[in-house]
């Protein structure tokens, strides 16, 4: 236990914990008025034909709903030259396990899109041992026109457009959800986007940490801990970086 931290007896930690109770019921009502607003934002019609490589063969974004009316796409940061995932969108995808099942019982199609060639994501799919669809923008402008992926003259200028902004993005991978709807005549619409730490709803883990006493206990970002789920020690500890993202 941290010697400076306070204590207090039952009844003033009770006390406690009822008053900060009804700041977390103020924030989990805000966070619904928050959906509700994303719900509301105005649609973009996908006039553009993108197409994917996938395990079944070539597919367009129209066909990647595999049936259902609405589709989670996650950017995963993994480029044409990448040997490996990003360690942060490989930390998010371990948390689909189980979720894909429900998502689509619920008319929500899942799909993780990269620019890596398909045989480096079904490589490195196996490696992690995940289930979950991943499917290869290789060759396609999506990741582009959805600026998660940057020219080398973007680069060079350190001004590309990300999270809505323009900015040194710093590497020509980026990680964020879009979300898409398709109507009953196959009409494609993007819905909403998110990037950078607005994806960290999608991390469970770091719910956990919320709660605990020292909490995320992070000296800068997620990879001063993080790694691949096969790079911890026996200990628990990280065992290497990520030679993708030189961290």
């Amino acid at each position: 236990m941290d010697p400076q931290h306070r204590t207090a007896t039952r009844e003033e930690w009770l006390a406690a914990s009822r008053a900060l109770l009804a700041e977390e019921k103020a924030h989990m009502r805000a966070g619904d008025e928050l959906a509700r607003k994303r719900r509301e934002l105005p649609w973009v019609k996908v006039d553009k034909t993108y197409t994917f490589d996938t395990p079944q063969g070539r597919k367009t974004l129209a066909g990647l709903f595999d049936g259902r009316s609405q589709l989670i796409v996650y950017h995963f940061m993994m480029g044409p030259d990448w040997q490996e995932g990003c360690v942060g969108c490989s930390f998010l995808s371990d948390h689909m396990t189980g979720i894909v099942t429900h998502l689509e019982h619920h008319d929500v199609s899942y799909v993780t899109v990269s620019r890596a060639p398909l045989a480096k994501i079904e490589a490195f799919k196996q490696r992690m041992g995940w289930s979950f669809p991943w499917v290869s923008s290789h060759g396609s402008d999506f990741n582009f026109d959805y600026h998660v992926s940057f020219t080398p003259e973007q680069l060079a200028s350190k001004n590309a457009f990300y999270n809505f902004s323009e900015q040194d993005v710093g590497i020509d991978e980026q990680h964020g959800h879009s979300v898409f709807y398709k109507d009953v005549n196959g009409g494609v619409y993007h819905t909403y986007s998110c990037f950078g730490r607005g994806d960290e709803r999608f991390i469970n883990t770091y719910a956990h940490l919320d709660v605990t006493p020292k909490g995320r206990n992070e000296r800068s970002n997620l990879t001063d801990w993080v790694r691949h789920h096969d790079r911890y020690d026996g200990n628990g500890k990280a065992d290497g970086g990520c030679a993708a993202c030189g961290q």
